[in-house]
């Protein structure tokens, strides 16, 4: 089951060129009929699922919402509406950056299935890192396994220009020593926000990625 049809999509399209409070306004019982109530059926629908895989993972839907309101405070582009609905499933919701969860993303450019770490505070960068050298075999293994592969296709990240003293030569081996992230992304064709089977694809994503989201939770609890 999915309670987003078409619509959700089409309401995006039309926002795009009118993004800005007066047409909002007008299109407000369109956005809460159609986006709105919609994604926040499809949130509960994705919790009971990755509940099903992890026990701990089960927080409210109103939790793990993002605002489609944009931060324009310190922005260039002062459009006020973000051109996408987003959600971040985690013990703790959206508040939550532990490699637990996952965070799904859909609008009419595409739908997104993220995991992975990102926004480290610098004990848990060098705890991931050492990790990473003392494990450097199973962490190939994991980021290298097929259906990782097909869904992720590599993990992500900015870079960093130094290492510390104690793990460049376990960095001249494995070149992701060096990310300050390591965040992975599953892209599927917009039109597959309306699609009957868009939650079981999403879990299939999840649990592709969950060996390597064990791998840092170990990493961040050693």
């Amino acid at each position: 089951m999915n309670p987003i049809t078409e619509e959700f999509n089409q309401f995006f399209i039309d926002l795009a060129p009118n993004n800005h409070k007066d047409w909002f306004d007008e299109n407000r019982k369109r956005y809460e009929t159609h986006i709105k109530k919609p994604f926040e059926e499809f949130v509960a629908l994705l919790i009971d699922e990755v509940n099903k895989h992890n026990k701990k993972i089960n927080p409210k839907p109103k939790d793990c919402i993002f605002r489609i309101n944009r931060d324009i405070r310190f922005a260039k582009d002062k459009t006020p509406y973000k051109m996408n609905r987003s959600a971040a499933i985690n013990v703790g919701g959206k508040k939550d950056m532990s490699p637990e969860g996952v965070y799904v993303e859909m609008g009419p450019e595409h739908v997104r299935v993220y995991r992975g770490l990102y926004m480290l505070k610098a004990d848990e960068l060098l705890k991931i890192r050492t990790y990473i050298a003392k494990n450097a075999k199973t962490f190939k293994e994991l980021y290298s396994d097929k259906s990782f592969v097909k869904y992720f296709g590599e993990i992500r990240g900015e870079k960093a220009k130094r290492m510390p003293k104690e793990l460049k030569e376990a960095a001249e081996k494995e070149e992701l020593l060096f990310n300050k992230h390591w965040y992975f992304f599953s892209q599927m064709p917009p039109e597959k926000a309306s699609d009957t089977d868009l939650i079981s694809e999403v879990i299939k994503r999840f649990k592709a990625a969950e060996p390597l989201a064990q791998f840092f939770d170990k990493a961040l609890k050693s």
